[in-house]
């Protein structure tokens, strides 16, 4: 998925933020993101959007223990891309839950452990920007192949002159697997069948006449 673009020509991106220190060891904080039309078009602009008709992003950000800090949240948005194949508009919902976990004594991880371990933790910044968090969210969960009602790519078909088309299926790396195997699993028959009929003939002219 492609990150905001960083064009200086761009409007800039909205901004909210909040103290973390306002939060670690203190109550939980309410927050509401909701851009206005010129904030959702700078966003729709840098995410190469045709639209951004809608954005909310509401949660809490709850105090843990002594110094860690968790965030629950929720995403919506009403988006207008572009197909991938017609370039028609194409519109689309957008729903999302949101779960981060800011550790006061965070270790960056390993590669390995980045892998197999969580991917919601973070250390916790000096202030909690909503804004940037509900437009990174809102970047991975836009549709990656937006398609238009109908669209499909077509078949290619290519063939030099005095030859037969030479299709797409045809350039397939397992093209004609499938009846290959089927023809191998339909040998033993074919050879059994054929091994009885010559042991009935060869029978038939043994008996006497």
């Amino acid at each position: 998925m492609p990150a905001p673009k960083s064009d200086p020509d761009l409007a800039p991106l909205p901004s909210q933020t909040y103290r973390s220190a306002a939060v670690v060891g203190r109550k939980p904080l309410h927050f509401a993101f909701t851009p206005d039309a010129p904030a959702r078009a700078a966003i729709a602009a840098h995410l190469g959007l045709l639209g951004l008709h809608t954005l909310v992003f509401k949660g809490v950000f709850t105090p843990q223990g002594r110094g860690d800090v968790v965030l629950r949240a929720d995403l919506s948005a009403a988006i207008t891309q572009r197909c991938t194949i017609t370039l028609a508009p194409v519109p689309a919902q957008i729903s999302s839950a949101i779960a981060r976990d800011y550790l006061r004594d965070f270790v960056e991880p390993t590669a390995l452990e980045a892998e197999l371990g969580p991917e919601d933790q973070e250390p916790i910044p000096e202030e909690f920007d909503v804004a940037a968090i509900a437009i990174e969210e809102l970047t991975l969960s836009l549709p990656l192949y937006p398609r238009a009602p109908g669209a499909s790519l077509e078949p290619i078909v290519a063939a030099p002159a005095g030859s037969a088309p030479l299709t797409d299926a045809a350039l397939r790396p397992f093209a004609g697997l499938s009846s290959l195997a089927q023809a191998m699993k339909d040998a033993p028959k074919a050879a059994q069948a054929n091994s009885a009929a010559d042991e009935q003939t060869q029978n038939k002219e043994k008996s006497p006449k």
